[in-house]
């Protein structure tokens, strides 16, 4: 009911260099409010210029929560996020009838509007061994594997996100049971309500957008973070693109320019998939990242209704 003054989490998300961050500032302003950040790897104090987070004049020009609150040596799921940020938000909620959420991945979004499903957690051994696999052997034999013990998961899931197919197998190994037995796609009740805004644009600018932004990561010294992490390279915030392709290039696998051009089209892939995902979840209503004044009217009709 409208007279009932629920608390609004406005999500802004959208693919990979598309303009996130400064709409979700610019919003924050607007309504004198807090960035909640929803992005599985902007967390990790060590990664930073592989993750695009943002820089210091962004992170002054609005308070941002989930930047740099935790360690690469720490394991943090999207359920360990799920509860981290509610807690949050409910604090948040106390000084403000609006927060602003922003991010790319679909899977931490999802878990704050709507919640996931409880997963059994896999002995380390496990997970160890099949990083280990996909360091040797590459992600082919996994994904084969996948569609053998679990061929409903694998219709609807990012298959080309080794963090996805390497849990999906985890979970099969540790219980016998394949990740689909254990997804019910129960929607959790929340005490806010959530508007979504995905931001997208014509294809070939936002590709390009993309190959600007991965030369500036090579100039900003990219491959120097990523050889700092080098003893972390099995942790699975590291087994995503920008960091795997570095890994091989320093493995002689691959020529440094290999390495760019396979992390452009990945970047470009996983765009790609970012905006499949969106589109298919939730009631996302979609903006071009200029329609700022647009964007700010939708969101103040739909605090108003």
């Amino acid at each position: 009911m409208a007279t009932d003054k629920k608390k609004t989490l406005v999500v802004v998300v959208g693919p990979t260099a598309v303009g996130k961050t400064a709409t979700a500032i610019f919003l924050a302003q607007h309504f004198a409010t807090e960035v909640l950040s929803a992005d599985s790897r902007q967390f990790y104090r060590e990664m930073s210029i592989g993750t695009a987070k943002p820089d210091s004049d962004e992170l002054k020009a609005a308070v941002h929560h989930f930047i740099d609150s935790h360690s690469i040596e720490e394991e943090y799921s999207a359920g360990d996020f799920e509860r981290d940020a509610l807690g949050l938000l409910s604090e948040l909620f106390a000084k403000h009838d609006v927060v602003i959420a922003v991010g790319g991945s679909g899977l931490f979004v999802r878990a704050l509007t709507e919640g996931l499903d409880d997963l059994p957690k896999a002995p380390d051994g496990v997970r160890d061994r099949l990083n280990e696999q996909f360091q040797k052997e590459g992600l082919l034999p996994l994904k084969q594997r996948l569609l053998e013990v679990d061929p409903a998961y694998y219709e609807v899931a990012d298959i080309d996100n080794p963090q996805r197919v390497i849990r999906a197998l985890e979970v099969y190994e540790a219980t016998g049971n394949p990740m689909s037995y254990y997804q019910k796609n129960e929607v959790r009740e929340r005490t806010f309500d959530v508007v979504t805004i995905g931001l997208n644009m014509d294809r070939s600018e936002l590709y390009d957008r993309i190959n600007v932004r991965v030369d500036r990561m090579l100039e900003a010294g990219l491959q120097e973070e990523v050889r700092s992490l080098s003893k972390f390279r099995n942790k699975p915030a590291l087994l995503t693109v920008g960091y795997a392709e570095m890994f091989d290039y320093f493995d002689g696998k691959i020529s440094l320019e290999e390495a760019v051009d396979k992390i452009k089209q990945n970047s470009r892939r996983y765009a790609k998939r970012q905006i499949t995902w969106f589109k298919k979840y939730g009631n996302t209503t979609w903006f071009e990242p200029q329609e700022l004044d647009s964007i700010v009217q939708f969101v103040a009709d739909k605090l108003k209704a």
